[in-house]
């Protein structure tokens, strides 16, 4: 079973690049498509732990979904509010994600993996 889990997004640039330097660096890896398999809250929350992040700090402010959703500092501040919300509209996690044990990292830029590999 691979130790290393990148949620990706196979049509953006850093999701590519990071698993080029996964493949570099022949790391066996499960790519989760995470906008087709949504990760659930409590996913989010362990990511969110290994990440060492509040949920806040890895959503993409710039996406039309988060512009849609109007987001006020109270939600912003309520982390279960916002698993739910990003698991209810990935296309507002930051990506990509690469997952190794007890630790990740955003792969942006997509050399930041390599420090937890």
């Amino acid at each position: 079973m691979p130790k290393v889990t990148i949620y990706h997004n196979p049509r953006w640039g850093k999701s590519r690049n990071s698993v080029g330097i996964l493949d570099s660096q022949n790391i066996e890896y499960k790519i989760i498509k995470y906008l087709e398999t949504p990760p659930s809250p409590n996913k989010l929350k362990e990511i969110s732990q290994k990440l060492n992040l509040r949920p806040k700090d890895f959503i993409r402010k710039g996406e039309q979904e988060y512009i849609n959703l109007h987001l006020s500092d109270e939600q912003l501040e309520n982390d279960n509010a916002m698993f739910k919300l990003m698991s209810e509209f990935p296309k507002i996690i930051e990506r990509p994600i690469i997952i190794s044990g007890d630790k990740a990292q955003i792969g942006r830029p997509p050399e930041k993996i390599l420090e937890i590999l």
